[in-house]
């Protein structure tokens, strides 16, 4: 059972979640505006967020800002669906993934157990891999370029180590949900085109030409070292 944070000004959308999330087990805690759940964020043990984008007092995106700026916590976005920039941004600033509204309850409650089960069972990141500049050391979950530090997300983390794990090989944005996020393919794929954006401007001297992490038109991405 997880402890999940549920925050929409909009009280049908909490309730439908809520039901669909504890059906799943789940111990669920409601927020209707921004200042609200920043307070519970900071007070409880929570192990994933679902956040509105759209919210009085402190939106989403700032809440996304300052959570990640202190963990890890798993956050999933809700956007209405003409926001594409707002899922952008969303994603750049460290949010998981997102769902647009109108949304399906299943498919949430789908992703939200894709999320809590990659972040309970961590995939096989033992040693170091090492490409160009970068070294990744999987015990500690640290990237380094140059010898120095280089900041990602779990996400980021776990793409860029299963990228490297199978070096040349070409995989598609369907493969990479299925392997990094644990989703069905058939669910939206935008969140790993972001994700692979994030990382070259993280891991590559010219993210607009990127030497290792490159994308196979009409396939998908692989890692060459």
């Amino acid at each position: 059972m997880a402890t999940i944070l549920v925050v929409d000004d909009d009280p049908i959308v909490r309730d439908v979640v809520v039901r669909y999330l504890e059906r799943d087990g789940h111990r669920t805690l409601v927020a209707g505006d921004g200042n609200h759940a920043d307070e519970l964020l900071r007070r409880e043990a929570l192990d994933l967020v679902v956040l509105d984008v759209m919210l009085p007092g402190r939106d989403g995106l700032a809440l996304s800002r300052s959570i990640r700026s202190r963990s890890s916590l798993p956050i999933i976005l809700l956007t209405a669906r003409g926001e594409e920039a707002d899922r952008i941004v969303g994603l750049e600033l460290g949010a998981d993934d997102y769902v647009t509204k109108p949304f399906s309850p299943r498919e949430l409650a789908a992703r939200v157990r894709a999320l809590l089960r990659r972040a309970s069972t961590q995939p096989d990141q033992r040693g170091a891999l090492s490409f160009g500049d970068v070294v990744l050391d999987g015990d500690a979950r640290e990237d380094r370029r140059a010898g120095d530090e280089v900041a990602l997300t779990a996400r980021e983390f776990d793409l860029l180590w299963f990228l490297a794990s199978h070096p040349r090989r070409v995989f598609s944005r369907d493969q990479l949900m299925t392997s990094v996020w644990g989703y069905e393919p058939a669910l939206e794929t935008g969140t790993v085109t972001v994700h692979v954006r994030r990382l070259r401007k993280k891991i590559e001297a010219d993210p607009a030409r990127p030497r290792h992490l490159q994308t196979v038109w009409g396939v998908g991405y692989r890692l060459v070292p």
